[in-house]
Parts: C-alpha cells; structure tokens; sequence
C-alpha cells in the first residue's frame, strides 16, 4: 500500500490518499477543504477514487466532500451515523466562511468492526468517541497503520469542549487505542505522525 498526507485547509488537517501500487482504486479520508490538491493528487497518479472515509464530522474533515462527489458521482462515502445525523446541517457551521456539506446520497454507516475493503486496501473501523459521538479511527492491520483523526495526536489528544465532546468517552477510547501493539504506525487529523508505544511514553494525556 502507498499513501499520502495533503494538508489541507486553515485547520491543516491530514487528508490521507491511500491506494495499492500498480492500481488505480484510491481512498480518501478526511477531505478537509483543497478539492483542487486533492483530485490533483489523484490525476497525478492516474487514480480514480473508489471511496471516501469521514474519521468525523467536523466541518474541517469534511468541508471538500461535495466538490470530490461531485466529480466522482457515485463513490461510496463511509461514517458513523452518530455524527452522519448533525454533520450536515447549521450545528456544523464552524468556522462560518465554510459552507455546510449536503448529506451525500452515497452515505454508508460504520460502526464498530466492520471491515472496509477495496481489493488489497482494508481497514477494520474503531468506534471511538469523545471528541464527537461519532469518531473514528481506522486500523490498517496489514499494513501496521492507524488513522485516529481528532482522538489521538502526537503529545495530545482530541478536544472535547464542542458540541458532543464527552471527557469521560474521550479516556475510555484512549485507553482502547494505547492497548494496540506499540509499533503501530499512528497518523492523526492534525499534526505529525508518531507510534503507539511513542505516545504511551510521553503523551501526558494519557498517564
């Protein structure tokens, strides 16, 4: 598996192109604002987006999701229905020079365990709130990698003072998260890159 981190937005979010070498099936996660950068990224490479996956729905993770479904009609668009019911509508306008996301008609629920797969490319979904109901993160098994979006950064974890954030969910998906195997390959929402075993040694959020 290839993949690539776009920064995108003022929020800088990592929006992650993930595709298997010599294929032309790619993910997106998180298209936070760039559409232009992101299908950029996918002409490049001579890719064809086959699915898109919301680790949440703060406008910041999704702000790009209309103008990439516009362009690939059709392609199956992957989140957790406790943040799919308000992503799309007022509550989710933040920042306000953003504008609201319509809710894609490709929408598909995840939840807990279930599997995503595109012939190699498979992430199996972590239900883990707290920053939101609904977040996500996504283990990448095969390929030693885990997406946490807004829950786990490097030295700091996801906020949970915003609409829907619960403290008390945001400790019990930590605690989830570092039982993983310490080599696993962590790639936040924001920030740099880091490990499991890294953050047990000196995130101070999670002693």
């Amino acid at each position: 598996m290839e993949y690539l981190l776009i920064t995108v937005g003022a929020f800088e979010v990592n929006c992650a192109v993930l595709w298997t070498h010599g294929l032309p099936e790619a993910w997106v996660i998180d298209p936070g604002e760039d559409a232009d950068m992101i299908l950029e990224a996918l002409r490049q490479r001579e890719l064809t987006l086959s699915r898109i996956i919301l680790t949440h729905g703060h406008i910041d993770h999704i702000a790009a999701l209309n103008d990439l479904t516009r362009v690939f009609p059709g392609v199956p668009v992957h989140m957790h229905a406790a943040d799919a019911e308000w992503a799309f509508g007022p509550i989710n306008r933040l920042p306000p020079y953003l504008t609201i996301q319509q809710r894609p008609a490709t929408l598909q629920a995840v939840d807990e365990g279930d599997m995503i797969v595109t012939g190699n490319l498979q992430a199996r979904v972590l239900h883990t709130p707290g920053h939101t109901p609904g977040c996500i993160c996504l283990s990448l098994e095969n390929e030693r990698m885990l997406f946490t979006g807004d829950t786990l950064f490097a030295g700091s974890v996801g906020r949970t003072d915003l609409p829907g954030g619960n403290s008390r969910l945001l400790a019990r998906s930590l605690k989830r998260i570092v039982a993983l195997p310490g080599d696993l390959k962590v790639i936040p929402g924001h920030g740099p890159e880091t490990t499991i075993a890294t953050e047990r040694r000196v995130n101070p959020f999670l002693s």
